[in-house]
C-alpha cells in the first residue's frame, strides 16, 4: 500500500512539472522574442480646428423641380405619322418633336394659293381701267377720260366768257346807236350757246369723275376680296405649319406617350418637355425666418448622390403664405445647373445666408475622409492619445478649408495622415501639429 502512495504521489508531482512547463513555453510564444516585431502604435500629424466669423446661415430641404414643364398638345387634331424624341432626349427650342398626316392640309393650302393669285389677277385688272398702278394712290383726275372731260368743260368755259363779253360789248353798242339790233341778238344767242355747251361739258366731266369713281370702287372691292384670300393663305399655311409639333423650349423630354399611327386630337399630350437649366429648389423655410428671407441670398445644397459637393444658387421668389400646420413657407432657389447634375425630384438639404455672421468651424481637407458606402464625412478626432472616429456634415469650402456644420466641437484636435490605417479607439502618437494656413 505504502508502494502504491508513493507512485500515485510521484505521478501528481510529473503532471504538475508537465503543467509548469507548458505555461512557460505559452507565455515565451506571447513575448517578443529576438527578430519579431511588435504591433506598433501609429505617429499621426495632428491639426486644430479654425473658429472664425462667418455668415448666419438657415438649414432647410426640399425638392428640386423643373424651371418650365410644357405638355405638349398639337393645334389640329390628325394620325402622328412619325414621333422623332424618346424619353431622356434634349431638344432644342423649335426642335421638331412629331409629324402629323398633312397630306388634307397641304390641298387646302394648294386651293388657297390659287385663290390668292386670282384675286391678285383681279385687282390688277380694275386698275388697269383707271390707269392705277399697283401701290398707286388713287387721283381721279389723272384718269384719261376724266383729263378729257375736263379740258372740254374748260373749253366751254371760256367760249362763254368771251361770248358773254361780246353781248355786252353789242349791248352797249346798240343803246349808243352804233351797231343794229340784229348784230345784237346775234351776240346774245352766241351767249346762249355758249351756255347750253359749258353745262353739257360739265356733265360730262362730273360723269368722268362718277364713272371712275366708281371704277375705283370696283377696284377696292377687289382688293378687299384679295385680303380675304391672303388670310385665307395665312390661315392655310398656319394649318399645314401645325402638322409638324415642335418644342416650345430647350429641355428634356421626360414622357412621350404616343406613337406612330396613333389618332391625336387638340388635347391630346405628344410629349412633356423639362426645362432643367436653370432648375429650381423649393425649400420648406420654418416661419421663424420671415422676415429675415430675401430674394438674392445665397443658397448652398447638398444632394445625396454627390457626397462632398455644395451646389450654389440664389434666392429668388419667396411665397407669402405660411402653412398653418408645418408652420413653413416656401422659398424658390435657382441653381444655373449648366452641367445638368441637377434633375427634378432630387431632394436636397441647404443652407440659406441670411444677412448678419455667426462662428463657424474650418478644417483642412487633408483631415476630412469621405466614406463612399455611406456616403458620408469622417474625421478622427484625437483625444487622450487615441483617435475617435466621428460623422460630420460639411458645408462650403473655401480655398483648401472646408467647413464643417455639425460633428465636432470647436477646440477638437483632428489627424491629418495615417487615416486609411486609423481605427476608432486606436491608440496613437502625436508626431507634430501640421499648419492650417489660417
Amino acid at each position: 500500500m505504502r508502494n502504491m502512495g508513493l507512485k500515485v504521489f510521484s505521478t501528481v508531482l510529473l503532471a504538475a512539472a508537465l503543467a509548469a512547463c507548458s505555461r512557460q513555453e505559452t507565455s515565451a510564444s506571447n513575448t517578443p522574442a529576438a527578430g519579431k516585431a511588435a504591433v506598433q502604435t501609429p505617429a499621426v500629424t495632428t491639426v486644430r480646428v479654425i473658429a472664425r466669423d462667418v455668415s448666419a446661415t438657415v438649414q432647410a430641404t426640399g425638392s428640386f423641380v423643373a424651371q418650365d414643364s410644357s405638355d405638349v398638345a398639337p393645334n389640329e387634331a390628325g394620325i402622328i405619322v412619325a414621333t422623332l424624341v424618346d424619353v431622356g432626349d434634349f431638344v432644342q427650342q423649335g426642335q421638331l418633336i412629331a409629324k402629323l398626316d398633312a397630306r388634307d392640309a397641304q390641298l387646302r393650302l394648294d386651293q388657297a394659293r390659287a385663290a390668292q393669285q386670282q384675286a391678285e389677277a383681279s385687282v390688277r385688272q380694275a386698275q388697269s381701267k383707271i390707269g392705277l398702278g399697283q401701290n398707286q394712290a388713287f387721283d381721279p383726275s389723272t384718269v384719261p377720260e376724266v383729263l378729257s372731260a375736263k379740258a372740254a368743260y374748260e373749253s366751254a368755259l371760256a367760249q362763254q366768257r368771251l361770248a358773254q363779253a361780246d353781248a355786252k360789248r353789242y349791248e352797249n353798242l346798240v343803246n349808243s346807236g352804233d351797231v343794229s339790233r340784229s348784230a345784237y341778238d346775234k351776240a346774245r344767242t352766241q351767249v346762249e350757246t355758249a351756255d347750253a355747251q359749258v353745262n353739257a361739258s360739265r356733265q360730262q366731266y362730273e360723269g368722268a369723275l362718277n364713272t371712275a369713281r366708281q371704277n375705283y370702287q370696283g377696284v377696292a372691292t377687289q382688293e378687299a376680296s384679295q385680303l380675304g384670300t391672303r388670310a385665307q393663305l395665312a390661315l392655310a399655311e398656319k394649318v399645314l405649319a401645325d402638322a409638324q409639333i415642335r418644342a416650345p423650349f430647350a429641355g428634356y423630354v421626360s414622357a412621350r406617350p404616343v406613337t406612330t399611327g396613333e389618332y391625336v386630337s387638340a388635347s391630346s399630350k405628344i410629349a412633356t418637355v423639362l426645362r432643367v437649366t436653370p432648375i429650381k429648389l423649393e425649400l420648406q423655410v420654418p416661419e421663424l425666418y420671415a422676415q429675415q428671407m430675401k430674394r438674392g441670398l445665397s443658397v448652398g445644397a447638398s444632394i445625396t448622390g454627390y457626397a462632398g459637393k455644395v451646389f450654389q444658387g440664389t434666392v429668388t421668389a419667396i411665397n407669402p403664405a405660411v402653412d398653418p400646420n408645418s408652420r413653413t413657407f416656401v422659398v424658390e432657389a435657382t441653381f444655373a445647373n449648366g452641367d445638368v447634375a441637377l434633375r427634378p425630384g432630387m431632394f436636397a438639404t441647404a443652407r440659406i445666408v441670411l444677412p448678419g455672421s455667426t462662428q463657424g468651424i474650418f478644417i483642412p481637407a487633408s483631415a476630412l475622409i469621405t466614406d463612399a458606402t455611406t456616403n458620408s464625412s469622417q474625421v478622427f478626432l484625437i483625444r487622450d492619445g487615441k483617435a475617435r472616429l466621428a460623422v460630420v456634415q460639411i458645408g462650403e469650402r473655401d480655398g483648401d478649408l472646408v467647413r464643417i456644420l455639425t460633428g465636432i466641437p470647436a477646440d477638437a484636435i483632428l489627424a491629418t495622415d495615417h487615416l486609411q490605417e486609423l481605427y476608432d479607439g486606436q491608440s496613437v502618437k502625436l508626431a507634430g501639429t501640421a499648419s492650417t494656413g489660417a
